[in-house]
């Protein structure tokens, strides 16, 4: 049967990347975290000293992207895709508190967006690809078959995050991650570039009070919906 494209889109810590992942696995196809694209450019942009106490020129970042290369190789044991950046495994340090406050700062840049937009849709152009991130049902591919848009709680939201950077040794406060999530939300939901929006045709996912196995789930009935099949 035909492979379809999958967008899912929300706010951040609501799981996105959890389900994409699995559903990926699920049906055989490929996962693309385009969140973790913005994260290793920021990465980039703060080894290189461009970004300075969450101050930076907006033309040296724009110059830096010359210089940056990404792709993502399946991890056999975490049986996910690792994000490389010139040729780096940086999937860990991607996700540190640094880069998380920071990260929001640097995608609203619109060659930085045009720049992993022309990426995106160039691993997405087969079909059979699960992409997670902020405007890939409204911006990336807008004639996906299947548009998700995911919210939740915020306190649930920040508890999971804390617990997420917690197993990776990151100790962070309740307060410091929560008022990161709202900001991001906030600059994500306001950016002039192909903001937050749920888009027209997309199903709402809140996860508040659902496990992972439920959303896995419900994903699939709607999959089996489009009756389509790997």
């Amino acid at each position: 049967m035909q492979r379809i494209t999958i967008a899912i889109d929300g706010y951040s810590s609501c799981g996105k990347s959890t389900i994409a992942k699995a559903l990926a696995t699920k049906l055989g196809y490929s996962y693309v975290d385009s969140g973790a694209m913005y994260r290793a450019v920021t990465l980039y942009c703060l080894r290189k000293g461009i970004i300075k106490d969450a101050h930076f020129i907006r033309e040296e970042v724009v110059k830096a992207l010359d210089h940056i290369h990404l792709s993502f190789e399946y991890n056999s044991h975490t049986k996910a895709s690792d994000t490389f950046l010139n040729g780096e495994n940086v999937e860990k340090e991607i996700r540190q508190m640094e880069v998380s406050n920071n990260v929001s700062h640097i995608s609203v840049i619109k060659e930085v967006r045009e720049t992993m937009a022309k990426l995106q849709r160039e691993m997405g152009k087969n079909r059979g690809v699960v992409m997670d991130g902020r405007d890939i049902g409204t911006n990336i591919f807008p004639d996906a078959e299947l548009k998700i848009f995911m919210t939740a709680d915020t306190v649930i939201r920040t508890q999971r995050r804390v617990d997420e950077l917690t197993s990776k040794g990151v100790h962070v406060s309740f307060d410091e991650v929560k008022k990161n999530l709202l900001g991001r939300d906030y600059e994500d939901s306001h950016r002039k570039e192909n903001p937050l929006r749920q888009a027209k045709d997309a199903v709402v996912l809140d996860n508040t009070d659902l496990s992972r196995e439920e959303q896995l789930e419900f994903v699939l009935r709607l999959v089996e919906d489009l009756k389509i099949s790997n």
